[in-house]
């Protein structure tokens, strides 16, 4: 460990850094100068083709801390049914999207007995997922479809419920619990713009749908739209990128986030992109993964960034968006300790990317504290206390902005 030490204050001083200079989320330097982040926003594309996550991450289990935050903040109860009942179809076909293409689901099917089974007992799941358990509705809902992928690392099935009288239908997920993507999920609901539901029993995870445009789809289909202000569309994607990085939520490719639309005044609008699959929480060890800039899917919106926006613009809406997490982070404190303190000793990551990442957000940020860390967990509050801390301290502190 002193090894490694030295070599990285050998590191900084050859750079012409010294160990004791500070940096805030982006790079920045606190005088105002455009540092780090906000340089490599406008080279991004020299180095876009190079990132990848891992192929294949393997689910890491729950333990008995966090099976007990979520039974102490409502997410652990008891379902009338669970992930490996629905392993048990008999067939399934390719299920095609409205323009005939293969898609990634397939559409599964079982035998009569097993089908009337997973019929009532995903109909009360909808119920307990949307209405804490009212049943009084569930005479008038059915089970349209259930999908399966087996291209995810969670292998989820897709739930669709139609109400039976007017065919109206909503959808939810049913994937293998995995500890990493409850970080993910309890972190976006505490720290991002966006509530979200989800609920675990034992092995099992649900996950309410999260609507919007697919990331692609709006980049193939919206993003140069005549109706498109491109302009807000960048800040909001600058804003992500930074959501992502302060919080470690990687692996944001295009197809993994969706992009609400809201009207606004004068006949214009409003973007929000929401992350939809949490599964990169805290698990690799490249730091460029966790920004979603440098994906080759994300090179569209890279690129109007780049067109449309300035070094000191990207720089105010990243300064704007740390300070919007703070407020979340200080009214939910407790709630956020809690959870960092059960992920500072839990197994979520692989030691060598452990190990890359440490290294990697010390150089970025100058700071030897990151080289302490041994687990995700920590280094996620390492990240956060950088990150956030100009901003925490700008914030009164009897009180938040924002209700737990």
């Amino acid at each position: 460990m002193n090894m490694l030490r030295s070599g990285m204050v050998y590191k900084y001083r050859k750079a012409g850094f010294q160990s004791s200079e500070r940096f805030d989320a982006t790079g920045v330097q606190y005088n105002g100068k455009a540092g780090n982040i906000i340089v490599k926003m406008h080279h991004a594309v020299d180095d876009i083709e190079h990132i990848r996550p891992s192929r294949r991450k393997p689910i890491f289990p729950v333990h008995d801390q966090l099976r007990q935050y979520l039974i102490t903040h409502g997410r652990e109860i008891r379902l009338p049914a669970a992930y490996n009942d629905l392993l048990r179809f008999t067939y399934s076909i390719p299920l095609k999207d409205k323009f005939g293409k293969n898609t990634l689901w397939e559409t599964v099917s079982y035998d009569m007995r097993e089908s009337q089974y997973l019929r009532d007992s995903l109909v009360k799941i909808y119920a307990v997922l949307k209405t804490e358990g009212d049943l009084s509705f569930i005479n008038h809902l059915d089970v349209a479809r259930i999908d399966f992928c087996s291209f995810g690392n969670s292998q989820p099935f897709r739930i669709r419920i139609v109400n039976k009288f007017n065919d109206n239908y909503d959808h939810y997920y049913i994937k293998q619990a995995d500890a990493s993507r409850i970080y993910g999920l309890e972190l976006e609901h505490l720290l991002s713009p966006n509530r979200i539901t989800f609920l675990t029993n034992r092995n099992t995870l649900i996950e309410e749908h999260i609507p919007g445009i697919p990331g692609d789809v709006f980049a193939e289909d919206h993003l140069h739209s005549s109706t498109t202000n491109v302009i807000r569309f960048a800040k909001e994607f600058v804003k992500f990128n930074e959501r992502c990085f302060v919080r470690l939520l990687g692996d944001m490719r295009s197809y993994n986030f969706v992009v609400n639309i809201t009207p606004d005044i004068d006949e214009d609008f409003q973007y929000r992109i929401r992350a939809i699959d949490f599964d990169q929480q805290c698990y690799e060890g490249r730091k460029n993964l966790y920004l979603p800039q440098y994906f080759k899917e994300n090179k569209p919106f890279v690129d109007d960034v780049i067109a449309h926006l300035d070094k000191e613009s990207i720089a105010q809406y990243q300064a704007e968006e740390r300070t919007m997490i703070a407020f979340r982070l200080v009214s939910s404190r407790y709630r956020v300790k809690d959870l960092l303190d059960i992920m500072h000793d839990d197994e979520i990551s692989k030691p060598e990317k452990i190990n890359q990442l440490k290294e990697e957000l010390s150089l970025h940020f100058k700071q030897l504290s990151f080289l302490r860390s041994r687990t995700m967990g920590q280094l996620l509050k390492a990240q956060l206390k950088q990150t956030l801390r100009k901003s925490v301290l700008l914030i009164p502190k009897t009180k938040g902005r924002f209700d737990d």
